[in-house]
């Protein structure tokens, strides 16, 4: 479990396990799964399900977490970054590389 997922969050403990139930079923269902439609209707149907266990005032959390979720395994849209870089540090690589290469 990624560690952004296991913060104190105040979840439901049902609703939380059944997250990280979730979370360690997904390598599972992307091998069993035959296709990305498969995979993607698999995944909606645990969605629907985890997130009809939330009451209104966690729902919000709830679906940040399948988010996330969902973004990691590639079925729900969203960035994975897995380093960030600041624009600056960037520029500075580049330069340094355009130098090298004329030295």
């Amino acid at each position: 479990m990624h560690s952004i997922d296991t913060a104190d969050d105040g979840l439901d403990p049902v609703i939380d396990a059944r997250l990280r139930e979730l979370e360690a079923e997904m390598p599972h269902l992307s091998t069993r799964e035959t296709n990305m439609f498969a995979l993607a209707n698999a995944w909606a149907e645990r969605h629907d399900a985890i997130l009809a266990l939330a009451s209104p005032e966690l729902r919000d959390e709830v679906e940040a977490r399948l988010a996330r979720i969902g973004v990691r395994w590639g079925v729900m849209p969203g960035s994975r970054v897995t380093l960030g870089f600041r624009v600056e540090d960037i520029e500075q690589r580049a330069k340094a590389r355009r130098r090298a290469r004329r030295s």
